[in-house]
Parts: structure tokens; C-alpha cells; sequence
């Protein structure tokens, strides 16, 4: 101390002499004696004089010394300045000079330290010395060297820099916070600061200011000294005083109005001349002035910078500064918001954008105007808008610099907003909608979408501790702000609609964003959120809560209900599920919904009150939606009711289908839907259905499902989805049934599916019915055969009715339009599909049963007796197995028969007599709408035919025998055209199936019981094998090469039995015979051996029928006579004769059969043994019956006609022609039969051998008188050699008419020779002039086959026989002329001159006028008292007849009459209007009278003949019409063999 003592003496000098009662030690500075000014002066006088400057001289020395980094000596001068601040006389003066030394030392010491340690006992030394500093002087001090360094001068950037790193250190390492610094001290550095920065900015502005701008680095060390200083700065150092105050308030705009330089010139005052003393002078400013002059500066200060471009993290800090003194001062205190927020507001729309640190600052800047009511909450908002677009900018997801940092901004936005606010949300969708291009272009980029999914994914991860989320701490370090709002909580506030509208981009795949959607869903982030989102839209929808009171089901929507968004927001949710990962699906399956998670309960939409999973809740959803029906008075398919109902089905059939559905079987959703599907049919919009079938199927499939564990791992998530249904679609075979056994389909569900088949409301959508009946098919996997006949009737009975109307369609030529909803051909089409995929299913149930059956039948069990014994004891329940198989056999074929039936009436549509009733005027239209239907329906034929082969022929066979049955013959034809139309009956299938069934029904034995029909078609035997004829007839030649084979195979072994055939072996000869035809066209095979073969087999075949049915034939042909003339001239062909028929006719099948004998037969011995074989067993006994010549039919006479034309048969044939021709009853005949079978017969017989002529000429024998005698022996031989001639005579004119023109010319010499003589007969010679009336009729057959020219040699002979024989009616009775001329000798006669006049051959035409008048007078008649005497035989014997004179009109209207009689007569017009005799032809004179009576025959034959044939010649010359000569040998054929005017022997 003493050392002390004498250091302090030698500093401040000697010490005055005491004075009273002092003893001369040191006062304190603060001591108050009288005395005490007057030392202090002198002693500091002293002091400054003599010991200031070497004392500071040597501190500086040893605070500048270089002490290595030696702590102790470093902190030696602090210390020495510490120990003389003891003396306040020393340290007030030294102080001020050493403290920025000392700070600047410990500064750089801090940079030499060899440790922390040694650098913090440096600073511990220096703080006290610090700390001992009064704090205006420390003040004082920092804002002189602010100053310098913001000030003007030509101070180096460097030095600036230092001076002011300097002032942070002191501030980072000093007590700076005493409440005097913190209250006055500090306010006034940050004022002084703040304008110096705008006097330097004003400066730079000015054009001559003496120095340049601020260097930026330099304003963001003053900027961040003015944040560090304000943030010591308490809320107390602005006091909230009351508005009352008027004094402080005018001088406080009296002090806001100052320039910059006064208020600096105020505050150096008081930190220079009063040292920053408090105890000396008060502060320059009041706080409230203060304070406004700190909001001023402030407010100008961020507005300068917003203004103009300046570094961001100088924004950063000046809108801090702002951001803490609107913490601090009062509300109260004025503050240009409308500068300010004018600035923001220019700030924020530039077109280009800001950094990043410039929109945060202003984002916090805007924020806590909002929070200190600064500004209103539309000013506010007015800066959302453009807040949110530059937020944007930077949440682009190509530049993730700002990603996190930009959420936390616009959640910080959200919460000064409140959650009540929709501001940024609204905002955020504008700018994702900014780019979008709507229309049919649609144009949507991805960028937004992007955009958003950095903002989904930041704000799902956006969870703010608890401290950041209370906000800032209370102390004097930090701002206080609202908390900010946690993102994950919140999310919905701000994100809810942009997630909609980037879910809107799901709905077209032509944008970018679906893409950006697409995989945004694919790696999402919170997909619990995103579905938590659709559960809060959807419990906002009232209708949804509306459960149904009526037992209907259903109810109604009301005008209320807001159904167009509940649309939008189903379809939203479905495109999510269409588009996400399977993932999702298990996030539905696993979060639960809590039943009170919402208000009202959520039990009022799911009907329970337990927990459920969010599918279930949606699930739940979609049931509400489809239990209420259309609004009232809306109608169609764009009803908003059927639109939501569209949506919500596509919804539910994805919820189905997931894999997890199985948590949803215990809901039993199917009998719901089903009630609703059906429902559906009296709907508005039949699409509907389409999707009602899907989600009933869909419902159906989950009770087969297998609880799936939910994965835990998207990967293994996809996966084991994959895997599901993959095994899901491989169930196996006993599962299946023990399934379905279980759980049989409900019954509401074939009742559903039949209604709909039949609705004509579900043609539009027939497809879909098909399809979903096809998949519900397995579900019947037991019972298909008990649904199948309902089916199958529904399925036919709508086919009918369809192709029905179709068919009117085509056939009505004035009809309306229908507006129905789908075309009858397509009903048809889909029809048909469902036919055909219902008839497979239950066909190859059908197989798989019959398998089961077979192994039913214990193969493995032992064969032969005791084998058998054993199987017949223990397989009791084989029958009842078998006898159910058949059964079901029994229904599908009834099934396939159906099917048949119908498909065959479609295919022939457009053909056959069908064609001729169609409108002409469609006939296009038809043939292709026909085509179609034919395709369509041979399609569906084949796949029966494939299936069932037998069974479908035999129908195909029934419908053909029907057609027989009704006449349609068109029918039966187009059923051969269907056969080769068809791939599953090519011959090579179809013959074999025609041989089974027919064995079936003659031999079943002989098959294979699984070859066997089941006879479930009426059809005879004869029926199947006059069908195999008309087939095999059908074929291309080229198909024997398919069929040869088996159908020699099939002859062989019914030759081995023909017994059980007899019936049907004359077809089967038939059937062989087509066989050899057919192959004589081919050249497959081994040519000469099949040939060989065939026709071994067809000599067998003819054999077993000569042999099965011996003598059958002339029994059958004259059963019943009548009816077999009229079938020959009614029947032209055997198209409609009925398979019985056919097979019985034996005579018709050999005339088919005997033309190609030497196709099939090759060999010539063969050919004559069969032709000997028929003549031997058909002809022959038929020409010997004693039915003969009634047995002599058509048929016969045509295969006599083939036998005689075949090669070297001449003996056979001859043979039976002769002994036909020459028995006494072949004139016994059908005339019909003569004309067009017997004369060409004749013809070829006589043609073959010229001396048939002569020796009939040689039977006729000259009359003779000699050895007559009377009785009657005499009588009896005269009518025997009478029967001889006229039969021998009727013979050589059948000749002469079968033969051609002048065939006997050489014989006409011998003819006119045996003319004579017989014309010489009396009525007592033998043979007796009865045979005039055959001589009469061989000179009509003279006359019209033979020419003119050659019939000279017998005019006179005519001539004079005519004259004798026409006035022979006017001799009186038993007169040799009446004798002579009996009644059918006169009868000819006149028919002869009615020929002669109406041929008019030219010798004869020279004495025409002997017999008929040919002139004028033929017509016009004089009167007969004119005294006129007619020249013509025929008008005089009409006179003596007594005929009445006939007027000239009365006969010209007769001959007109006649004329047109026989015009009309003609059956075509080359037969009309030709010339005829009068007698006995068509409009001419009837020539049927009795020949017993002579005035009968007058009175009704010869007066009307004679009293006409003269007018009747004359007008028949000048009409000049040909002659009919077929009519005139047909007159002549009927008198030849009428048998009535033959003689009868006694």
C-alpha cells in the first residue's frame, strides 16, 4: 500500500497541506468538504501536465507489446488500468484513451491464443476492466467508431471493416446488457446507426456527394450491430404511456420532422460533451419519440432497400430491424404502413423474381405487421396473392434449394391467416390453373403439378418442435410472433382443393400433369392423408346420413342434395384407386376409422356404430348413394342421379376387386345388389346395368375369397396383390366344388338374370347380360343343369321373337321407324352368343360328369364271373349315378336341340320361298343383315355339331322330314345347303353320325353304347336313309375320298345282316349307286379294286332285296290303282314324296339306279346279270300279274325304257315289250301312260326290228262267208276273229303312232292291200264289218304319219268308204247299209272325215266338196224354201236329219264361241288358237255317248256334227291357224285304247 501511496504522490503530484482536522489522506471524489473543488483541480491539473501522456504512453506500450500468446502478460495492463481506475482523477482521464486499445487487443489475442483457456483468462481480465467503465463512455465510444466507419472520409474499406468488426466483438464478448445500457444507451446507437445508414444512402443518391455509396459488406455489419443492439433492447424501454400525454406527443413530431443530421448532432452532444452521463444531463430523446423515431427510420430504411436492388441478406436484415422494433415499441407508436406496404406491394409484382431472402423477409415483414396489427386482414391479404406466386417459383422441383424453407414460409403465412382463412389455398389453385388450356386441346403441364408435390411432401414432414411451435421465447434476444401451425395436422387447410385439382388431371391422359399425378401417387407420401381428405368431403354430404325408412330399398334424392359434388368427388376417388399403386389398397384395409371421429356420428352413413376401415367406410358410401333413386322430374341418361349412380358402381366394383376385398364377404353385399340390378331394368339408363353386373359379379367372387394379410412393404404389397390373383384365378377343382357347394348362388340371382335377358330395356347393353351370365355360369358348378332349361327357354324364346321381328322388318313395305334403343341384329347376335356360351357350359359339365361316372363304374375290380358277381353286389348306387347322367345327358341335348331348331330357321332366312315376301326395296340391306345372321347362326351350329354330332344331324334330319311333312320343299332343300356350310358336319363326320343313327334304330345292338342315338327324335329308319341319299347325292365328288371308307365298311356290315334293313335296302341300293357315280368322277385311291368292290356290294344288295321282299312289287303297284295314275300325272318329281314312300317305291329307285349301271357295275356281265335280275324279278312278274297292265306304272315303263337303252340287253327287254304288246289287255292302258311312256317304248322296239309290221299285217285275215252256219259256234268264232282283227288292227296303228313320220312307207302298199279286204266285211262274214271301226282309225293313224304324197294309192277307197258310211245314218234300221255300218263304225267314219277336213291333206282337199261346203254359203245359208239344194253329203244329210237352218250370226257367234273355247283351251300360247277336229276335242263336240243306241248317237253326236262342219271348215281355212297335230293323236291314242269298243268273246 505504502508503494501505492507514494506511486499515486508521484502521479498526481504533492499532496496541499492539511487543513483542520484532516490528516492529509485522499478524499473520496464524491466528499463535499468546502475545500475539496480546489484539491480536485490542482491535483488533475498535475496530473495531466506532467504524468497523463507518459502514463498512457507506457500502457499503450504494453498493451501493443508482442507477448506471444502468454496470457498473463497480456492481461497485466488490464489489470494496471483496473488498479488505476481506484483513482478517479487518473482513470477518468486515462480511460477514454486506453479502452478501444485495450478492446482491440483482447481482439486480436483472440486470433494468437494458443487455447480457449488462455483466450478466456485474457477476457476475464479485460471484462473487469470493462465492466468498471462508465456506460456512456462505452457507448460513446462504440458509435464514434460507427461513425467513422459509415461516415465520409477516405478511410480504407479495410479500416471500416475492422472499426466495425470491432464494435461486434464488443458486443458478442462484453456486459453490454446493464439496464442503462439496454433502455437508453442502446435505443440511441441503433437512432444513430440508422441514420447514418440514410445519410450515406442519401449521399450516393446525390450526384455530388462527396463520397461514393456504402459499401454493401459494410451496411450488413451495420445492419447486423443495429438487430444484435435492438435485440437486447427490452419491451421496457418504450413504456406504454397513456393517449393523454399531449406535451411528449408534439415534441415528438416536432423530433420525427428533424433532418438526419440533427438528431446526430443531438446524440453526439450528448455522448461527447456529457460523456453519455445520465447523472449529468437526461437522454436527448423521450422513449415515445424514441421509439418513433426508431419505427421511422426503420420503416424508411426497409423501403429503401425494397425499392431498389440490394443484397438479400441486407433485406434479411433490415426487415429484422423493422420485424423487432414492431415487437418492442408500442401499438401506439405511428408507423407508415401504407408506404410500407405500397413498397411490399411493388416489390412483390415484379415480373422477375426476387431472392429468395427478399421473399422471406418480406413474408415475415407482412406477418408481423399482421400480428401488431399494423396492418388489416384484407391488407393483409391483398398480399397473399403475390406472396404465394413467388413461394411458387421457388417450390419448383427442378431448384430444391428453397423446398423446405418455402413450406415452413407459407405455413408461417397460414398461421398469421388462422386456420379459418382460405387465402393461400385459393391462391396456390390459381397459380396451378394459371397455364391450364381447357377444350378438346386440353393443355395442363406438369410443372404445377410438381410444384404441388413438393408442397404435399415437405408439409406431411412439415412438424415443428414444441418450442419453435409456441413461438418465440419472452426475453429481450427474439421477436414475438403468433405459433406457427404444424403442416401435418394441418394440412387440409391449405392443400384440400389443389389435391383436387391435381387429381382432376386423372381423368384426361392426354396432359402432362397425368403423368406428374401418375407418379406422384405412385411414391406418395401420407397416402392416409390423402384419403383422410375424401372422408371429410364425403361426411359433409347430408344425403348420405338419409337411411331409407320403406322396405322398398330405395329412396328418393331431393333438389337439395348437392349430387353434382358427391359425383366429382366418387369420380376423384376412383381415378385415385384406378391410378395409384396397390398399396393404397392396403391403407384401406389397415386404418380405421374411429365411429366418433366425426360430428354428426358416422353410424348415420355405415349403420353401425364399431370402428371400420376406411374401404369400409367408402364401401358404405357408394351403398347410401345407390339407395336413393332419380330426382323427381329427371330423366335420361344424363340425369345427375344416374350420373352419381355411374360413378359410384365403377367406385364399388374397384372396391371389390382389390385385394383385400375378403374383409368385405360378411357383409353379404350380393343379395343388395342383385335386388338393385333388377330394379335397374325399369331404370332410365340401361348403361347402368353394364356396371351393376360387374359389381354383382364382383360380389359374388368374394365368397371365394381367402383372407389376404395386408403387406407390409409397398414392393411386397404389389407383389403379393400379383400373387393373389393369380392364385385366386387358379382355384382348385375340389375347392371349387366344396365352395360352391357351400354357398350356392342366391336364388334371387337366375330369376334376376332371366329378367334381364328378357327386359327390352337391357338390348342396348345384351353384351354385358352375356358376358355376366357366361361368368356366373361356374357358380352353378352343381346345378347347372337344373338352370340350364330355363335358360335355354328364355335364350330360344327371345331369339324367336327377335329374328321374328327382324324378319317383319324386312318384310312390311310401309312401316315407321322404331327408335329403339339397340338394333334387332345385334340383340340377335349377343342372342346367340349367350345360347352358345350356356350350352357349352353345361356341355362340358355334361363331359366332366360322364367321367366321374366312368370312374364311378370300379375299373379296378376283377374280371369274369365273380368279378361280375361282385360289382353287381356292391354298385348298388350305379344305376341311380347312371340313370342321373342320363338325365342330365337328356336336358342338355333337349337343349342342343333347341338350339338346332332355331339357329337352322335363322340360317335359312332370305332363302327359298322366304325370298319372294321381302321388301325390294331393302333388298341390299336384307342380304346383308341375312348374311350375318347366317354366319352367325352357322357359327354357333358348328359348335354344336362339333360337340354333339349325332344328336345335332338327327335334329337337323327331324327338321327336314317336318319340311317333307308340310310340302315346304324350298325347306327340305335348304337343309343340304346347310350341311356343307358347316366345318363340324363335313361328310367325313356327318355320314359315320348318319350310319349310327341309323343302327340305332334298326340294330343298336351293333354299336358302342356311346355311339348309340338317344333317340330323342322321332324318326324312322326309312326317314335317315332317304336323308343319307339326298345327302350323299349333295356331295362334291371330290368328299369320297373322306367317306369311302366307312361307308363300305357300313355296306359290308349290313350285307353280313340285312334283315333288320329290309326296309330301307332299296335306298341303300340307291345310296350304293350314288357311291358309284360319284367315284367313276374321281380317281382317288386303287381305282379298279374300290370299283370291284362297289360293285360286289351292289349285287349283293340288289340280291337281298329280291331276296327280303320276294313278290312285293305287283302288289304294291296295284294296291291302289286310281291313286297311282294320279300320282304318275300329278307328281312330276319325288321332291315331296314322304321318305316312306320312297323307300317302298323299289321300281322308282331301279329306273334311277339302271342309266349308271355301267358306272357301277364297269364289267359287262355284270351289268347284264343286274339288268337280268330286275327284268327277271320286277318287269317280268309285273307284265304276268293279273292285275296287268294296271301294275304297269310310270316308273316301271321309265326303267324298262333305261333297261332297253343299256348295251347288249336287246333279249331281255324285247322279250317283255313283245308280250306286254301282244296280250289282249294292254288297250286296257292309261292313256296318259301310252302317250308319254308306252309310244317310245314301241317306238324303240319297233325301230330295232323292221319285220314287226309285216307280221301283224300277217295276223289280219281277208273276210270269208264260206262254211258260215248259224248258231253259236258260228256267232262265237265270228267274235273271236272280230276281237283278233280289231286288236291286230288297233295294234298296227299304235305302230304307226309311235313311230316317226312315213316309218311304214314301204309297207303302205301291204297296209292298203289289207285295207281293202277288210272293207270288203259284211255283218255275216268272219271277221264281220264290226272291224270298220278299227280300219277307220289306221287310216287316221295314216293320215298323220304319213305324208300327203304317199297316201294317193287310198283316196278312192276313203272316198267311197266315207260316202257310204255317212249315208248309211240316213238307212233305215236293219238294212244291209245299217248292218254293215254299225254305231262305232259311223262314229269313226265321222271322225276320219273331221280329221281329213281338219288336216286337209292336199289329194283330199280336190274332193273336199263332196263332203262339206267351202263356200260362202257354209255361213250364209239361203233359206230353205228358196228351193236351195245343198251339193255337200254332210249339209244334205243334216237336212234329212231334220236340223234347224242356223242364222248367219247364230253360226258366226258360234264359231266365235268355239274359238275362244279353244284359244282357252291351250295350255301355252304356241298350242292356242289352233286347228282341231270338231269331235272329241277341248270346245269341240262330245264324242262320249252310248254306242247301243242309234238316235242317241244322232241325236247328241252326228245332227250337231253335220249341221257344223261346214261353217266350222270354212272359218277354220280362213283363220288360217297351224294344225294341232299332238291334239289330234292324242284323240286318235284315247279311241285306240278305249277297251269298251273292242268285242267281248262269249
Amino acid at each position: 500500500m505504502s508503494l501505492n501511496r507514494r506511486l499515486w504522490s508521484w502521479l498526481l503530484g504533492p499532496e496541499p497541506l492539511p487543513s483542520g482536522e484532516h490528516d492529509g489522506g485522499l478524499d473520496s471524489p464524491t466528499s463535499t468538504s468546502a475545500h475539496a473543488p480546489g484539491i480536485l483541480s490542482s491535483r488533475t491539473s498535475y496530473f495531466e501536465e506532467y504524468g497523463l501522456q507518459p502514463l498512457i504512453r507506457a500502457l499503450l506500450a504494453m498493451i501493443k507489446a508482442d507477448v506471444g500468446g502468454n496470457p498473463a502478460e497480456r492481461a497485466r495492463p488490464y489489470r494496471i488500468c483496473l488498479s488505476l481506475m481506484d483513482r478517479w482523477e487518473i482513470g477518468g482521464l486515462v480511460v477514454p484513451e486506453l479502452f478501444l486499445p485495450v478492446v482491440e487487443s483482447v481482439r486480436e489475442f483472440k486470433a494468437k491464443a494458443l487455447s480457449k483457456a488462455d483466450f478466456a483468462e485474457v477476457l476475464r481480465s479485460a471484462s473487469v476492466f470493462f465492466d468498471g467503465v462508465e456506460s456512456g463512455l462505452i457507448y460513446g465510444e462504440l458509435l464514434a467508431l460507427m461513425a467513422q466507419a459509415i461516415g465520409p472520409g477516405d478511410q480504407s474499406l479495410a479500416d471500416r471493416r475492422a472499426k466495425l468488426d470491432l464494435v461486434k466483438f464488443v458486443l458478442a464478448n462484453f456486459n453490454v446488457r446493464e439496464e442503462e445500457m439496454i433502455t437508453i444507451h442502446a435505443p440511441l446507437t441503433v437512432l444513430s446507426a440508422l441514420c447514418m445508414l440514410e445519410e450515406a444512402a442519401n449521399g450516393s443518391e446525390k450526384p455530388n456527394g462527396a463520397s461514393g455509396s456504402l459499401d454493401p459488406s459494410l451496411s450488413e455489419r451495420v445492419l447486423n450491430i443495429i438487430v444484435s443492439l435492438l435485440e437486447l433492447v427490452p419491451e421496457r424501454a418504450f413504456p406504454r404511456g397513456s393517449a393523454s400525454q399531449s406535451a411528449p406527443a408534439v415534441e415528438s413530431k416536432i423530433s420525427t420532422a428533424l433532418p438526419n443530421a440533427e438528431l446526430l448532432k443531438r446524440i453526439r452532444t450528448f455522448y461527447v460533451a456529457e460523456q453519455g452521463s445520465l447523472e449529468v444531463t437526461s437522454p436527448p430523446f423521450d422513449p415515445r419519440t424514441l421509439a418513433e423515431l426508431l419505427l421511422q427510420k426503420a420503416c424508411d430504411l426497409n423501403c429503401s432497400s425494397l425499392g431498389r436492388e440490394t443484397s438479400g441478406a441486407e433485406t434479411t436484415l433490415r426487415s429484422r430491424v423493422l420485424t423487432l422494433l414492431l415487437s418492442k415499441v408500442p401499438e401506439a407508436s405511428p408507423l407508415d404502413t401504407g408506404k410500407l406496404l405500397a413498397t411490399l406491394h411493388q416489390c412483390l409484382s415484379a415480373d422477375t423474381p426476387i431472392p429468395f431472402t427478399t421473399y422471406s423477409s418480406i413474408l415475415s415483414l407482412a406477418s408481423h405487421l399482421y400480428s401488431a396489427k399494423r396492418i388489416s386482414t384484407v391488407e393483409f391479404s391483398d398480399l397473399v396473392v403475390p406472396l404465394v406466386r413467388h413461394a411458387w417459383v421457388f417450390l419448383s422441383a427442378s431448384e430444391p434449394k428453397y423446398h423446405v424453407e418455402t413450406v415452413r414460409s407459407l405455413w408461417l403465412l397460414q398461421s398469421a391467416l388462422t386456420l379459418s382463412n382460405r387465402d393461400v389455398e385459393a391462391a396456390i389453385c390459381s397459380l396451378m390453373l394459371q397455364h391450364d388450356t381447357p377444350g378438346a386441346f386440353a393443355l395442363r403441364p406438369a410443372d404445377p403439378g410438381r410444384s404441388f408435390c413438393v408442397l404435399w411432401t415437405h408439409t406431411l414432414q412439415d412438424n415443428p418442435s414444441a418450442a419453435e411451435r409456441r413461438g418465440p421465447k419472452a426475453t429481450n434476444g427474439d421477436v414475438k410472433a403468433p405459433p406457427r401451425l404444424s403442416g401435418v395436422e394441418h394440412y387440409d387447410v391449405m392443400l384440400t382443393r389443389p389435391v383436387f385439382l391435381m387429381l382432376d388431371a386423372l381423368a384426361d391422359e392426354r396432359t402432362q400433369l397425368f403423368m406428374a399425378v401418375k407418379t406422384w401417387l405412385n411414391s406418395l407420401i401420407g397416402m392416409d392423408k390423402l384419403f383422410g381428405i375424401f372422408f371429410s368431403k364425403f361426411t359433409e354430404l347430408p344425403f348420405l346420413r338419409r337411411r331409407q325408412e320403406s322396405k322398398s330399398g330405395s329412396s328418393q334424392f331431393i333438389e337439395e342434395d348437392d349430387l353434382s359434388l358427391a359425383l366429382y368427388y366418387v369420380r376423384t376417388l376412383s381415378s385415385v384407386l384406378r391410378w395409384a399403386p396397390e398399396a393404397v389398397w392396403a391403407v384401406l384395409a389397415k386404418r380405421s376409422i374411429k365411429s366418433d371421429a366425426c360430428q354428426p356420428p358416422l353410424s348415420e352413413i355405415t349403420g353401425t356404430d364399431a370402428d371400420i376401415t376406411l374401404q369400409e367406410f367408402f364401401l358404405h358410401v357408394c351403398l347410401q348413394c345407390l339407395a336413393h333413386n332419380e330426382i323427381p322430374g329427371e330423366e335420361g341418361a344424363e340425369a345427375r342421379a344416374t350420373q352419381l349412380h355411374r360413378a359410384t358402381l365403377t367406385l364399388l366394383h374397384q372396391i371389390l376387386l382389390n385385394p383385400f376385398a375378403d374383409q368385405l364377404a360378411k357383409l353379404h353385399l350380393e343379395n343388395v345388389l342383385i335386388e338393385k340390378l333388377q330394379q335397374s331394368l325399369n331404370g332410365p339408363d340401361p348403361y347402368v346395368q353394364v356396371l351393376l353386373l360387374d359389381v354383382v359379379f364382383a360380389s359374388l367372387k368374394l365368397r371365394e375369397l381367402v383372407p389376404v394379410e395386408p403387406p407390409t412393404s409397398p414392393t411386397h404389397e404389389k407383389r403379393g396383390g400379383t400373387l393373389e390373383a393369380a392364385r385366386s384365378s387358379r382355384v382348385s377343382l375340389t375347392s371349387e366344388r366344396h365352395t360352391a357347394a357351400q354357398l350356392p348362388p342366391p336364388p334371387t340371382l337366375l330369376k334376376c338374370i332371366l329378367a334381364g335377358l328378357s327386359s327390352p330395356s337391357s338390348r342396348p347393353v345384351l353384351d354385358s347380360w352375356v358376358g355376366f351370365l357366361t361368368e356366373c355360369l361356374p357358380l352353378y358348378a352343381e346345378s347347372v343343369f337344373q338352370v340350364l332349361i330355363p335358360l335355354v327357354e328364355t335364350l330360344c324364346g327371345q331369339v324367336e321373337s327377335t329374328f321374328n321381328g327382324l324378319q317383319r322388318l324386312f318384310r312390311a313395305t310401309d312401316r315407321t321407324n322404331s327408335h329403339g334403343a339397340a338394333g334387332p341384329e345385334t340383340t340377335l347376335i349377343s342372342l346367340l352368343n349367350c345360347l352358345e356360351q350356356v350350352l357349352a357350359n353345361g356341355h362340358d359339365r355334361l363331359l366332366a360328369e360322364e367321367a366321374r361316372a366312368q370312374v364311378v363304374k370300379s375299373p379296378e375290380q376283377p374280371q369274369g364271373f365273380f368279378g361280375n358277381m361282385v360289382s353287381g353286389v356292391f354298385s348298388s348306387e350305379a344305376p341311380q349315378t347312371r340313370s342321373a347322367t342320363a338325365n342330365d345327358r337328356l336336358t342338355v341335348l333337349l337343349a342342343f336341340q333347341d338350339a338346332v331348331r332355331i339357329c337352322f330357321t335363322i340360317w335359312s332366312w332370305g332363302q327359298g320361298n322366304d325370298a319372294a315376301g321381302q321388301d325390294a326395296t331393302s333388298a341390299a340391306s336384307l342380304n346383308y343383315t341375312a348374311l350375318r345372321m347366317r354366319n352367325r347362326a352357322r357359327r354357333l351350329l358348328e359348335h354344336l355339331f362339333a360337340a354333339e354330332t349325332l344328336e345335332c344331324l338327327e335334329t337337323v334330319v327331324g327338321i327336314w322330314r317336318g319340311a317333307l311333312d308340310s310340302g315346304d320343299s324350298s325347306k327340305a332343300a335348304e337343309v343340304f345347303n346347310l350341311l356343307p356350310a358347316l366345318d363340324g358336319s363335313r361328310p367325313k363326320h356327318t355320314i359315320p353320325a348318319l350310319f349310327n343313327a341309323i343302327y340305332s334304330r334298326t340294330n343298336p345292338a351293333a354299336l358302342d353304347p356311346s355311339r348309340r342315338s338317344t333317340l330323342t327324335i322321332e324318326l324312322q329308319d326309312t326317314d335317315l336313309v332317304i336323308f343319307l341319299v339326298d345327302y350323299t347325292r349333295s356331295l362334291e365328288d371330290d368328299t369320297m375320298d373322306e367317306i369311302w371308307q366307312d361307308c363300305t365298311a357300313f355296306l359290308k356290315d349290313l350285307l353280313g345282316n340285312p334283315f333288320p334293313h329290309r326296309q330301307t335296302l332299296p335306298s341303300l341300293l340307291e345310296f350304293a349307286a350314288i357311291l358309284g357315280e360319284k367315284v367313276d368322277n374321281t380317281n382317288f385311291g386303287e381305282q379298279r379294286k374300290m370299283r370291284r368292290e362297289l360293285a360286289d356290294l351292289f349285287l349283293r344288295l340288289l340280291t337281298a332285296i329280291f331276296t327280303t321282299r320276294p313278290a312285293s312289287f305287283d302288289i304294291s303297284g296295284s294296291s291302289n290303282v286310281s291313286e297311282k295314275r294320279q300320282s304318275d300325272s300329278s307328281r312330276p318329281t319325288s321332291a315331296l314324296r314322304l321318305p316312306a314312300e320312297r323307300a317302298d317305291d323299289v321300281v322308282g329307285i331301279l329306273s334311277t339306279i339302271v342309266p349308271n349301271l355301267p358306272k357301277i357295275l364297269v364289267e359287262n356281265d355284270r351289268i347284264l346279270t343286274a339288268a337280268t335280275a330286275i327284268s327277271t324279278n320286277v318287269i317280268g312278274p309285273a307284265l304276268r300279274s293279273k292285275s296287268f297292265p294296271d301294275t304297269v306304272s310310270k316308273t316301271m315303263l321309265v326303267l324298262l325304257h333305261e333297261l332297253s337303252r343299256l348295251p347288249n340287253n336287246q333279249k331281255s327287254w324285247k322279250k317283255d315289250i313283245s308280250d306286254a304288246f301282244n296280250d289282249a289287255r294292254f288297250f286296257g292302258a292309261s292313256v296318259a301312260l301310252v302317250h308319254t311312256s308306252w309310244l317310245p317304248l314301241l317306238k324303240q322296239w319297233t325301230v330295232t326290228d323292221k319285220e314287226r309290221m309285216p307280221d301283224l299285217l300277217s295276223r289280219l285275215t281277208p273276210p270269208t262267208t264260206a262254211g258260215i252256219v248259224f248258231g253259236v259256234g258260228a256267232t262265237s268264232a265270228r267274235l273271236e276273229a272280230d276281237r283278233k282283227t280289231q286288236l291286230n288292227l288297233r295294234r298296227i296303228a299304235t305302230l304307226v303312232l309311235a313311230c316317226g313320220p312315213d316309218a311304214f312307207v314301204a309297207d303302205l302298199p301291204a297296209i292298203a292291200d289289207k285295207i281293202t279286204e277288210l272293207l270288203a266285211a259284211t255283218a255275216t262274214s268272219s271277221p264281220s264289218s264290226t272291224t270298220r271301226a278299227e280300219v277307220y282309225m289306221l287310216l287316221r293313224a295314216l293320215v298323220l304319219r304319213t305324208s300327203p304324197v304317199h297316201l294317193a294309192p287310198l283316196w278312192p277307197v276313203v272316198n267311197a268308204e266315207l260316202h257310204a258310211a255317212v249315208a248309211s245314218v240316213l238307212a233305215p234300221d236293219h238294212s244291209p247299209a245299217a248292218d254293215t255300218y254299225a254305231n262305232a263304225s259311223v262314229l269313226q267314219a265321222c271322225k276320219l272325215l273331221d280329221l281329213l277336213v281338219c288336216v286337209a291333206p292336199d289329194e283330199f282337199q280336190l274332193h273336199e266338196w263332196l263332203f262339206v261346203t267351202d263356200t260362202v254359203d257354209a255361213v250364209y245359208r239361203p233359206q230353205f224354201g228358196s228351193g236351195y239344194q245343198p251339193v255337200a253329203l254332210v249339209d244334205e244329210v243334216s237336212e234329212e236329219l231334220g236340223a234347224v237352218a242356223i242364222s248367219a250370226s247364230h253360226a258366226q257367234n258360234v264359231v266365235v264361241e268355239q274359238a275362244v273355247v279353244q284359244t282357252a283351251g291351250g295350255s301355252s300360247p304356241s298350242s292356242a288358237a289352233r286347228r282341231r277336229p270338231l269331235l272329241g276335242s277341248p270346245g269341240g263336240i262330245s264324242d262320249e255317248v252310248s254306242l247301243e243306241r242309234r238316235d242317241e248317237l244322232v241325236a247328241k253326236v252326228l245332227r250337231p256334227f253335220f249341221g257344223q262342219l261346214s261353217i266350222y271348215a270354212f272359218e277354220a281355212t280362213y283363220a288360217m291357224a297351224p294344225v294341232d297335230w299332238e291334239g289330234c293323236v292324242a284323240g286318235l291314242v284315247k279311241d285306240l285304247f278305249d277297251e269298251k269298243s273292242i268285242v267281248k268273246a262269249l
